[in-house]
């Protein structure tokens, strides 16, 4: 079934805007201490980590924390590349002007999610979990791992895990798109 006018033109306004993303910090880890006031960031583009990345190295030494190198991460070869097909498919899916391509477009938005989602974690753990036993600071039985999302006390540090500008550019065009293919599933489709 044909989509309407205006479900098209959000759709392609949707996949559009999602490439905000490559310009900007996609999401973002803070560190909050009473000796650091103005906090730590690291913020995580598509293809890069940016932020006091040295000033978290040092921290992390102390604890037995790998360092943190962009290098260290095959996700931000593939990331831009998924972007783009993201973009593409979604502007597919307006042209092609069908429930069917607007389905497949949000099944792959949710997909994509997931398995960032879940690499993700797995990344936060495996930094959060595997400490060198020589490490200065050992606290037996705890762990570092940051949240996927939102905030944790770890010792004397509030981390907070939270989408930055490019990850509210991903997150709420795939939203407002799927509310667009529930819409034209059960309103429209009952009328036509």
């Amino acid at each position: 079934m044909k989509l309407k006018t205006s479900s098209r033109l959000i759709i392609l306004l949707c996949a559009l805007s999602m490439g905000v993303a490559y310009f900007t910090s996609v999401w973002k880890i803070e560190l909050e201490a009473p000796q650091y006031p103005e906090g730590l960031r690291m913020e995580i583009w598509v293809n890069s980590i940016k932020g006091d990345i040295n000033s978290i190295n040092n921290l992390n030494h102390y604890i037995g924390m790998q360092t943190i190198h962009v290098e260290d991460f095959p996700e931000f070869k593939i990331l831009p590349i998924l972007l783009g097909i993201m973009i593409i498919w979604g502007v597919l899916a307006a042209a092609l002007n069908t429930r069917k391509a607007l389905f497949a477009w949000v099944a792959f938005l949710i997909l994509v999610a997931a398995v960032a989602s879940v690499d993700f974690w797995l990344w936060e753990y495996k930094y959060g979990h595997n400490l060198d036993p020589t490490a200065a600071i050992k606290i037996p039985g705890m762990t570092y791992q940051p949240p996927l999302i939102g905030y944790k006390e770890l010792l004397n540090f509030l981390a907070g895990s939270l989408p930055d500008t490019g990850g509210y550019f991903i997150i709420i065009p795939a939203l407002i798109s799927s509310g667009v293919l529930w819409i034209e599933h059960f309103l429209f489709s009952k009328k036509t």
